[in-house]
């Protein structure tokens, strides 16, 4: 492709949400998707792929590298990061940090901060987060943020819904973060947090192997019982890839735009709406925390390159 009009960077873009955003970002005329995906024999329709590893953070660097390589003189419109995975308790990265922490949080944290400068004039930053972060909607979502207890637990356990949820808050909180930022604002740079809901059938916390060996299959049973939850929770209520996807490639493209000094989007039954987050979500001093803390773990200044 000579010349695109729309550069699309993304993550977690070969399965699940990612997968049928990506159906409809690529199919947009004059456009260039370029994804990182982990494994050998990953594809998406119509995109190129770039081997990342969420789990290490060199490899991070190398798919920034590569990505600034393959742009050259180009910047991207639009910086997708979707990817998320659940993990037991005591499973730690390549770099010693509690693995859906460093996968959700660290990875994409310093994924963000590398492009930041490769970002075009009225460009869009989505991060994909999660209602769990909320204890109004997930029992146990986090109530304090210590980032060095997230990446480096002293307790047992400390792994699966709770490690999930709480790289969920961290998600939103750097959304803040890359939204509140000086040269994001005069770059017109708008950020986005998307909550896709509860959706089903996604893989999520399965392994690259039992995501190859055998596809995800729709659960009647799961469907069921969140349906009956769903009537006294909206949260709870199961939603389809296909829609979450398809709302994640709108918000992409700008065709859903968020109210002004909105940045939280959530799909609650189908419908997008613009709530208020958690309060700990909606507090500078944890965000500021996290930013810091995320800078140091990922051997970054806290103060971030402006865009060229």
């Amino acid at each position: 492709m000579s010349s695109p009009k729309h550069i699309i960077v993304m993550t977690g873009a070969t399965s699940g949400i990612g997968a049928e955003a990506v159906k409809q970002l690529a199919a947009e005329p004059a456009t260039l998707v370029l994804i990182g995906a982990r494994g050998q024999g990953r594809s998406a329709p119509g995109a190129e792929v770039f081997p990342l590893d969420l789990a290490s953070l060199s490899s991070v660097r190398a798919f920034a590298d590569a990505i600034q390589q393959r742009l050259g003189e180009a910047n991207i419109e639009m910086l997708v990061l979707n990817a998320g995975g659940q993990f037991p308790g005591g499973k730690l990265s390549g770099d010693g940090f509690e693995m859906t922490f460093a996968t959700n949080h660290l990875a994409h944290y310093l994924l963000a901060r590398l492009l930041l400068p490769n970002m075009a004039v009225g460009g869009r930053l989505v991060l994909t987060t999660s209602d769990t972060h909320d204890p109004a909607v997930f029992p146990f979502a986090p109530r304090t943020l210590d980032p060095e207890e997230l990446a480096h637990p002293s307790k047992a356990g400390s792994g699966g819904a709770r490690a999930y949820a709480a790289s969920k808050l961290c998600n939103l909180l750097t959304a803040r973060s890359f939204a509140a930022l000086d040269t994001v604002k005069a770059n017109t740079i708008q950020v986005i947090a998307y909550n896709p809901g509860l959706t089903l059938g996604t893989g999520l916390g399965r392994t690259d192997a039992q995501r190859q060996s055998s596809p995800q299959r729709p659960n009647p049973l799961a469907h069921a019982i969140f349906g009956l939850l769903g009537r006294f929770n909206n949260a709870w209520s199961p939603g389809t890839p296909e829609r979450a996807g398809e709302v994640l490639a709108q918000l992409t493209l700008g065709i859903i735009t968020p109210p002004p000094g909105r940045v939280y989007a959530s799909l609650v039954k189908g419908e997008i709406t613009f709530p208020d987050p958690s309060e700990l979500a909606r507090s500078d001093e944890a965000r500021d925390r996290l930013w810091r803390e995320s800078a140091s773990m990922v051997g970054l200044p806290v103060e971030a390159t402006s865009v060229r």
